[in-house]
């Protein structure tokens, strides 16, 4: 068949589609709402790893950072930077104390000159919340003046929160974690980091499982108004052309339906990235210029949509013979064929099937495998449920009038009701498996902190020894503060420089060093030590009393330290570290405070501990404040039982922002291809209505037409779901685990999503149930 006629029957069809008069183009803008929602979906989606580069080199660009216990020497072109990271409820807020040295002092990315003492540079959030009620505690921690915001290239988020503040009482010291001294913003020399395989295959499973639903979506939007077009087709049977040209002019009309498509998809895409910098979903912020797809990917789905609208619609006429006389769709059709559909999913599992048992130590997860796999299961709950509702609804048997015309609707035409929850089945399907990949693997990326919760809430960092009186003062007194406990630690060597032993010293009260140890009797003045099975002899002999030793010694890596001459004391006493203990590991020298030289106290690192009334409001927030008061610089952690990787958990959030975004998709798709359901049957709504069948029975048939699919839709995807996530975790080397309550989670959010949908197009079905429907001219 030669290129030309291909190109003249398209064309047909296209001319068809945009002057087919009203009832044309209100199918042809139906389908183009369709296709132009998944195509916004998918351009967001191709935009995705611009999204994540843009946000790394923002925040390589801005590290202050230099993990080097090298300092450079000061000059005209360095500045003294300290850190000052504090929280606002669950909200991060990055702060930064900023001492120039010289006039060539490099700038940090947003600002344009150096805040002076007492003034700060806030980020346009930052700006809005100390300037509501909402921020009045937070001001009191930030009570700098405010002259000017950081602009958009110092920020990662539109939302973010960040200052930088005016200071001239920073000191950079070797080996400093509190203040750095800098000769420019950014990182020179990036550590590549380590990858981790089962991470990277669960990125790939995450994008398949939220792409497949877009393109079973759009899939399903070139089909809208098909019945319509398929009688109108019988018309050109008449005047001579056959069953191939009406095919091909068939699919030109979807062709038109879906470059309309990829028109509103675009403006779709422009008006979500415009609207992207003024929401924050789940803690995360960006810019719009940050959501820039790649030109190739960009082409791809500018050429892939209307191929496939084209591909589609020719597969979906083969079912339909359109004659002269009409089309026969009513007709006894030949059963669904099973075999192939059951290959897809089977397919799958043979891709999937040689990585099982790989893991993170073994993990070589061919992407490929990986994605051919997923997208093979995922797909066979497509090809899978049209032949699953065509069997079972041709079982159903009688019941209330409702009842029956949902029962004869679906046994009509049950590929055009499996097509509208084909999207919302696949969908659900991939949800259960990456909710079991997420819940298995979990505990490999979940570690226990050693921190017993009950024993202390907060934890606060002092950046120098000049501020623990003031601390251990000032938290008592503190609203919410049950018990306050201060504590400092350091190390003792044998040796000047380059000790070949060493032993740890903790510093504290009576009272305080009674959290660690069972003391006996203690005054101000004595010394304990906690020896540990582990040490060797060398260790058991170093901290006997009377052996001589060097506080804070110098190591050969560069770090200089004071090298303070001390002596262990005589009546130094055994003694047993408790079982809760109020720091993981305790062993080394239990010091008071008078058995320790006055000039090694600025050598050791200090720590307030704190236990907070959490049925105070806003505890946390008088504690931060308090922290801010008596230093600035301080640290602020607050103590949990485990902790999370990063990396696990920002896939997680973004798993969690592209299952909203589909769910979106999927009420949006399913409210439009509703509607155009109720339109192309709105003249035998009437002519029921007409003829005295009551509203509520029509609506009840509405509600039956869509349940029966969407219950068989989800018992399919949970089955399929479970297989998926049972290989995936075994790919893990993970043990199988079925969360059933997030299964019905799932399956229920899906169930929802469709019972909205189908309510909300109620009263546009109330108005299409009059007479006046069946007037036409």
């Amino acid at each position: 068949m030669s290129l030309r006629q291909w190109s003249r029957d398209l064309g047909m069809g296209f001319r068809f589609a945009v002057t087919g008069g009203r009832e044309g183009w209100v199918r042809m803008v139906l389908t183009a709402v369709g296709v132009g929602l998944g195509v916004a979906l998918l351009l967001l989606t191709t935009a995705l790893p611009s999204v994540l580069t843009a946000r790394h080199q923002r925040e390589q660009a801005r590290t202050d950072l230099t993990y080097s216990a090298d300092v450079p020497p000061k000059g005209e072109n360095t500045v003294l930077v300290g850190m000052a990271d504090t929280k606002w409820h669950d909200k991060d807020v990055r702060g930064r104390f900023l001492k120039p040295e010289g006039a060539r002092a490099p700038l940090p990315p947003g600002v344009d000159r150096f805040p002076a003492p007492g003034e700060m540079v806030v980020s346009p959030a930052l700006k809005e919340l100390l300037s509501s009620d909402e921020g009045r505690l937070l001001r009191e921690r930030l009570p700098d003046r405010i002259t000017g915001t950081i602009g958009e290239p110092g920020l990662i988020g539109s939302h973010e929160l960040a200052f930088y503040a005016g200071s001239d009482h920073l000191v950079a010291e070797e080996d400093s974690s509190r203040v750095a001294r800098l000769t420019a913003f950014g990182d020179r020399h990036p550590t590549p980091e380590r990858t981790d395989p089962v991470l990277i295959m669960m990125t790939l499973v995450v994008f398949v499982a939220l792409l497949t639903p877009v393109a079973v979506f759009i899939a399903a939007a070139v089909r809208f108004g098909g019945e319509r077009r398929d009688r109108r087709l019988a018309a050109l049977r008449l005047v001579g052309s056959d069953r191939r040209m009406t095919r091909r002019i068939a699919a030109g009309e979807a062709l038109a339906g879906a470059l309309l498509g990829l028109l509103v998809g675009a403006v779709f895409f422009l008006i979500g990235r415009q609207a992207a910098g003024s929401v924050e979903v789940l803690g995360e912020s960006f810019f719009p210029s940050y959501l820039n797809p790649s030109p190739a990917l960009v082409a791809l789905v500018a050429v892939a949509v209307p191929a496939a609208a084209v591909g589609v619609t020719l597969f979906a006429m083969r079912g339909v013979a359109v004659e002269p006389l009409g089309v026969v769709r009513t007709a006894k059709q030949s059963r669904r064929r099973l075999w192939w559909r059951l290959l897809l999913p089977l397919g799958g599992v043979a891709l999937l099937y040689p990585m099982i048992g790989n893991g993170r130590a073994n993990g070589d997860f061919n992407q490929y495998l990986v994605i051919g796999g997923v997208l093979l299961l995922l797909i066979g709950v497509s090809a899978l449920l049209p032949w699953l509702v065509e069997a079972v609804v041709a079982r159903l048997g009688s019941g209330p009038v409702s009842w029956q015309l949902a029962v004869r609707r679906l046994q009509l035409s049950s590929g055009t009701a499996a097509r509208m929850v084909n999207g919302i089945a696949v969908a659900v399907a991939g949800a259960i498996a990456l909710q079991m990949l997420f819940a298995g693997v979990e505990g490999q990326y979940t570690r226990d902190t050693g921190q017993d919760v009950d024993r202390a809430s907060v934890e606060i960092d002092l950046s120098n020894g000049s501020a623990l009186p003031a601390a251990a003062r000032e938290f008592p007194r503190t609203k919410g503060v049950r018990a306050s406990v201060a504590l400092s630690s350091g190390s003792v060597g044998d040796r000047r420089r380059d000790p070949g032993t060493t032993a740890g010293i903790t510093v504290g009260t009576c009272a305080a060093l009674r959290e660690l140890a069972q003391l006996p009797s203690c005054r101000d003045g004595d010394a304990f030590v906690v020896p540990d099975p582990r040490d060797g002899p060398e260790v058991r002999a170093f901290t006997r009393p009377g052996r001589h030793g060097f506080i804070d010694a110098t190591y050969s890596d560069g770090v200089r330290g004071r090298e303070i001459p001390w002596t262990v004391p005589a009546g130094l006493r055994r003694v047993t570290a408790r079982e809760d203990a109020l720091q993981s590991y305790v062993n080394g020298l239990l010091l008071t405070p008078s058995a320790l030289p006055a000039a090694a106290a600025p050598t050791l690192n200090h720590r307030v501990y704190l236990r907070l009334d959490l049925s105070v409001p806003e505890a946390d927030q008088y504690v931060r404040n308090t922290a801010a008061r008596v230093d600035r610089l301080s640290a602020v952690w607050h103590w949990t039982a485990t902790t999370q990787s990063r990396k696990y958990t920002s896939l997680r959030t973004g798993l969690f922002l592209g299952a909203l975004c589909v769910l979106l998709l999927i009420g949006a798709s399913l409210l439009v291809s509703q509607l155009e359901q109720l339109r192309d049957r709105r003249k035998l709504l009437s002519s029921l209505v007409a003829f005295g069948t009551r509203r509520r029975t029509l609506g009840l048939s509405v509600l039956w037409q869509t349940a029966v699919p969407i219950a068989l839709g989800l018992l399919l995807a949970s089955a399929v779901g479970l297989t998926l996530g049972s290989v995936l975790l075994k790919m893990t080397a993970t043990a199988v685990t079925v969360d059933w309550a997030s299964v019905l989670s799932m399956a229920g959010t899906g169930a929802g999503v469709v019972l909205v949908v189908t309510l909300l197009s109620l009263p546009p079905l109330l108005r299409m149930m009059r007479p006046e429907g069946l007037r036409t001219e």
